[in-house]
């Protein structure tokens, strides 16, 4: 298959079907949500580190044409970046762990501190994906096995902050049709950044170390600043051990992943 299959096929992956799973996880009763979120959760930040930290650094760090020190920079300037998008309201869902009570309680989520327009969420979705279509379209032009790694890491991420998404869309009277027909249409947003960033890095090598850099900066960000905090809430020593036991199991599996696929 060529490169730029793999890359639509796997934006598909992360972003579409991602939106789907969360759809099909809404049919839960709201109990069981309740008690599966937080753990899709601990998965996705344990799959967001390995993929950043065992996968997309070493890639950049080994490419014999960026500078290591250039490297670490980006890195550093993607974190900022991501910072500043946040408190623009544009990156982070902020809602990865406590909606379920704000759509079991319309009433109490009205003075939620966190509560976002619908309109406004979607756009910052719409972004996030497109940056995430770039980021898997440039681990794929890196190495076939980083892509796909890159995307099982987005994929993993996307579902606890898709069901975020319908809860607050729901919150802000879209009907559960709509909310499922906008969220995958900004979910489209991965396919077109993937396929843009085909075109535009393909003679642009050079660029490739640095653009993973970005992404895996994009992954430290998204798992320590909106995955984590939410784990805190859960301080029982039941919960934390599930906890590590499933951040181990996410960074568990992009690392069997990666050194199977090689």
């Amino acid at each position: 298959m060529p490169v730029l299959g793999w890359i639509v096929l796997f934006c598909v992956l992360g972003g579409v079907l991602s939106v789907l799973a969360a759809g099909l996880f809404l049919l839960f009763p709201r109990a069981v949500r309740a008690r599966l979120l937080p753990h899709l959760i601990s998965f996705a930040t344990g799959a967001l580190l390995g993929a950043a930290l065992l996968a997309l650094l070493p890639h950049a760090l080994t490419n014999t044409a960026a500078d290591p020190h250039m490297i670490g920079l980006t890195l550093l300037a993607g974190l900022l970046v991501f910072f500043l998008l946040e408190k623009m309201v544009l990156w982070r869902h902020f809602h990865y762990v406590g909606d379920e009570d704000a759509e079991a309680d319309p009433a109490a989520s009205h003075d939620h501190e966190h509560r976002a327009d619908g309109t406004l969420i979607l756009i910052g979705d719409g972004l996030h994906n497109l940056v995430d279509g770039v980021l898997i379209a440039a681990a794929f032009l890196t190495d076939i096995h980083l892509g796909i790694v890159t995307a099982l890491a987005v994929a993993a991420h996307e579902v606890p902050q898709e069901v975020g998404d319908f809860a607050i869309l729901l919150n802000s009277g879209f009907s559960r049709l709509r909310a499922l027909v906008f969220n995958v249409l900004s979910s489209l947003a991965t396919v077109v950044g993937g396929v843009v960033a085909w075109f535009a890095l393909q003679d642009l090598t050079m660029l490739l170390p640095y653009v993973l850099a970005v992404a895996a900066s994009s992954f430290i960000y998204v798992a320590v600043a909106d995955l984590i905090p939410g784990l805190h809430k859960h301080t029982d020593a039941r919960s934390g051990a599930a906890q590590i036991t499933l951040i181990l199991l996410g960074v568990a599996v992009i690392a069997l992943a990666h050194s199977a696929l090689h």
